[in-house]
């Protein structure tokens, strides 16, 4: 039977990468005239990649970003975040521990973000965690990007995973219904930049932390998809 796979969003969920975010978007922003954002601002701001987030912070600001304008923006960010990895960012408390426990229980792991994919790569290998993890795909990687499931279906080829053997975890909407979309089932975390309460997203389950992310409950939402 094939192995078990657990896919793992990444800003919000793997790591907090809001500092890093926040300071760099603030830097691109700023060659602009823009005044610079909050944290309290990530939620609306995060979760579509660095387009979408540059976009964004324009519109909150009441600034038009022509669409010409839009590559020099992102090369800026881009270049200012990958300079600076890993920066502040780090894993959630008890990610590492959980990550043990599913390896040690013989599960696979793969990350799927909408983050651009040698972002992802180079902020996973920072922290020292990239042999975790038997794909990392990221906003670019395939012509489509989260919610449409072939974002994540594609993650679960690449990992040798199998999607009725395969759980999502992530924070925001985006990992919600891509895992929907994808006919898997999913685990919202509360700790990450979701603008709205992770449950009322309505994801198969719910962590507190990763302290309570164990084997027996990822194959229990596995069995319990299966018999639906």
């Amino acid at each position: 039977m094939t192995a078990p796979l657990v896919v793992f969003d990444l800003d919000g969920t793997l790591i907090d990468t809001a500092p890093d975010l926040v300071s760099s978007l603030n830097h691109t922003i700023g060659t602009a005239g823009l005044e610079p954002v909050t944290y309290d601002d990530l939620t609306y701001l995060v979760g579509h990649g660095g387009q979408v987030m540059i976009q964004r912070a324009f519109a909150l600001r009441g600034q038009e970003l022509r669409q010409d304008d839009l590559p020099a923006m992102l090369k800026i960010f881009v270049d200012h975040y990958a300079k600076g990895m890993p920066g502040e960012s780090r894993p959630y408390p008890g990610l590492i521990s959980a990550l043990d426990r599913l390896e040690a229980a013989g599960f696979r792991l793969a990350v799927c973000t909408n983050k651009l994919e040698g972002l992802a790569r180079r902020l996973i290998d920072g922290l020292g965690l990239t042999s975790r993890f038997a794909a990392i795909t990221g906003g670019d990687t395939f012509a489509v990007r989260k919610p449409e499931a072939a974002h994540l279906l594609e993650t679960v080829r690449l990992a040798g995973g199998a999607p009725a053997r395969t759980v999502m975890i992530g924070d925001s909407l985006n990992d919600v219904l891509v895992a929907r979309n994808a006919g898997v089932p999913s685990i919202g975390v509360p700790f990450g930049y979701s603008d709205v309460a992770i449950a009322a997203l309505e994801p198969d389950h719910v962590i507190g932390s990763f302290d309570e992310l164990h084997a027996d409950l990822v194959e229990s939402l596995i069995s319990r998809i299966a018999a639906a």
